[in-house]
C-alpha cells in the first residue's frame, strides 16, 4: 500500500550528487519538496528542473527543502545539471537523488511493485515516476500530485499549496478554491462565530457552514 496523507515518510538513505544522506537528516526542522522524473535528459523534465531552480529563493523563503528524483546515475545528473542551468538561466543547488534501484519510487508507491528496469531504458519504462511530495517538518505526508509524461508540472501551484499548507498548519485554518496569501481563509466548522469573531474580528458568513475570515496582520 501506498503511502497516504499524513503517513511518515520512509527514513530511506539515498545517493545523490551532493553526497550520500537520509531523509529525514535531510529534512531536520524544515518542509521537503520531493519530485520525481522518469529519466535524465529528457525534455519536459529539463524545463520543470529549470522552474524548480528559478524558485530557490521562494523555497528558502518559506523554509522549504528541494529534493529531486530520477532513475539514472549521479554521473547523469552532475551533466544534467549544466542542462538545467542553460535552459532554467539558475543554479540547479538542490540534490538530485539517484534512485537506479527503484527504492524510493518503490516506497513512495510510484511504480508497481514488479517494475523492473530493462537495459537501455527508455522514459516510458519509468512513466509513472512523476510526482510530487510535499513533506512537513514532521516527517510526514502532506500533499501529494502525480502527472503524466506530456503535462508539464505548475510549480508555481507547487508554491501555492505549500503556502496553503503552511498556513494552515501555523494558523489552524483551511483555505478556500484558488487562495493565495493575503486573502481570506476558511474558519473551520469546529469553531464557533463567537470564538471566530473574538479571534478574526469579523466573519463573513456566507452559509451556515461555509464563514471566511481575514487572518490578522
Amino acid at each position: 500500500m501506498g503511502l497516504r496523507i499524513n503517513d511518515e515518510i520512509p527514513n530511506l538513505t539515498v545517493t545523490t550528487d551532493q553526497g550520500t544522506m537520509t531523509l529525514h537528516d535531510y529534512i531536520g526542522d524544515s518542509w521537503m519538496i520531493l519530485f520525481s522524473h522518469p529519466k535524465d535528459f529528457t525534455p519536459v523534465c529539463t524545463t520543470e528542473f529549470g522552474a524548480v531552480a528559478q524558485l530557490a529563493d521562494e523555497w528558502a523563503a518559506r523554509g522549504t527543502k528541494v529534493l529531486g528524483v530520477s532513475v539514472d546515475g549521479v554521473e547523469d545528473h552532475v551533466k544534467w545539471k549544466g542542462d538545467i542551468e542553460a535552459v532554467g538561466g539558475a543554479k540547479a543547488g538542490f540534490p538530485i537523488a539517484a534512485d537506479t534501484d527503484l527504492a524510493i519510487s518503490e516506497a513512495f508507491d510510484m511504480l508497481p511493485a514488479e517494475t523492473a528496469l530493462p537495459e537501455n531504458r527508455t522514459p516510458n519504462d519509468t512513466a509513472t515516476v512523476r510526482s510530487v511530495f510535499i513533506i512537513g517538518p514532521d516527517k510526514k505526508l502532506k500533499l501529494t500530485m502525480t502527472y503524466p509524461m506530456n503535462v508539464g508540472r505548475n510549480f508555481a501551484e507547487v508554491l501555492r499549496a505549500l503556502d496553503g499548507l503552511q498556513t494552515a498548519a501555523k494558523e489552524n485554518i483551511a483555505t478556500p478554491a484558488n487562495w493565495v496569501p493575503g486573502e481570506d481563509v476558511v474558519v473551520p466548522v469546529a469553531v464557533s462565530d463567537e470564538d471566530a469573531i473574538a479571534k478574526y474580528g469579523a466573519i463573513d458568513k456566507k452559509l451556515p457552514y461555509l464563514r471566511m475570515a481575514k487572518l490578522p496582520e
